[in-house]
């Protein structure tokens, strides 16, 4: 194997730089040209590639995001955007691919790989919701912007004693929610698999109160039943009868951007460069991962469309450790 590509797709992770650098240097230690594909799977049908040389790596360890970029591609989503982008990696003579991402990303890898490309996933997310890793690139660090954000509200929730709601990432997957509001010492926490109603929200914070606590809070993912903008008009409503206001912040994709931080470098050099060992070695068609503190390689096939469930063993320690 001679010729490889790296593409990053989906949401951008921290530390996703830091596996683009991993795969290049130790494919091209194995004597392997590098080519990064930008934009994802839509740069993948368009050609738009670029060649990596170790130099060309340099420095992007410790930046956020992904500098080879990322985008949704519909296209690539049919059998025949499939087509296309296999007929371009043979004319551009790549004979392997690397696919730094989390669940959509890895089921368009399988395809791929099912159409006879030698591809090698990369497990890259914030949800932390992706088979064949117990923690994926960009959750350290994601999970880290949430609870300092939490600490410095507490802050002002004490000072005010007043209520405030942090509405964090997590469309389908409550693993942002749920571990921040357990390390931030949330009272209450409203997540995808758990719903949470604004009543019943409103009884776990005024019980916070009546047990003495200075100040409440409550972490919702952005994919609970009841939105964060539900939930806060809920109060605004009934303000009387509840007794307090909720201070609604919203972090958004504040939680995606930023320098990774140490564990998340570590790992992504860790999955990128098992990852290009792999390939050097004439093995494909698994996603790197992570379990029991060891590198793993699970078959895409046992990865593609599937999502690690959450434990929600997880919650009830959380309501047991807010009294």
């Amino acid at each position: 194997m001679k010729r490889i590509g790296i593409l990053t797709s989906g949401g951008d992770a921290p530390g996703m730089n830091a596996a683009i650098r991993a795969v290049t240097r130790t494919a091209i230690a194995a004597g392997m040209a590098v080519f990064g594909v930008r934009r994802g799977y839509a740069g993948l049908i368009a050609g738009d590639f670029i060649p990596l040389g170790a130099r060309d790596v340099g420095g992007i360890i410790e930046r956020g995001g992904t500098f080879l970029g990322s985008a949704r591609s519909p296209a690539f989503m049919t059998e025949e955007g499939r087509r296309k982008a296999m007929a371009v990696v043979e004319a551009n003579g790549l004979e392997a691919l690397v696919v730094i991402g989390g669940n959509g990303s890895q089921t368009g890898a399988h395809h791929l790989s099912q159409m006879g490309l030698p591809v090698v996933g990369v497990a890259s997310t914030i949800d932390n919701d992706l088979a064949g890793s117990e923690i994926t690139i960009g959750v350290d660090t994601a999970l880290n912007i949430a609870l300092e954000a939490i600490d410095r509200l507490k802050t002002t929730a004490a000072s005010h004693q007043r209520a405030f709601l942090v509405e964090v990432m997590g469309r389908d997957c409550g693993y942002l929610a749920l571990m921040s509001g357990i390390a931030g010492g949330a009272e209450v926490v409203a997540i995808p698999e758990a719903p949470c109603d604004p009543e019943t929200m409103a009884r776990e914070l005024r019980a916070a109160y009546d047990r003495g606590k200075s100040h409440a809070i409550a972490v919702v993912a952005e994919g609970a039943k009841h939105k964060a903008s539900e939930i806060a008009a809920h109060f605004r409503e009934h303000h009387e009868r509840i007794g307090f206001e909720l201070r609604v912040t919203s972090l958004g994709h504040v939680q995606r951007g930023g320098a990774p931080g140490a564990f998340d470098r570590l790992l992504a050099s860790r999955l990128g460069a098992a990852a290009g060992d792999l390939l050097s070695q004439g093995k494909s068609g698994v996603l790197v991962g992570l379990i029991r503190g060891e590198i793993t390689a699970t078959p895409l096939s046992e990865v593609a469309g599937k999502k690690k469930p959450l434990d929600l063993r997880l919650l009830d320690l959380a309501r047991l450790l807010a009294q």
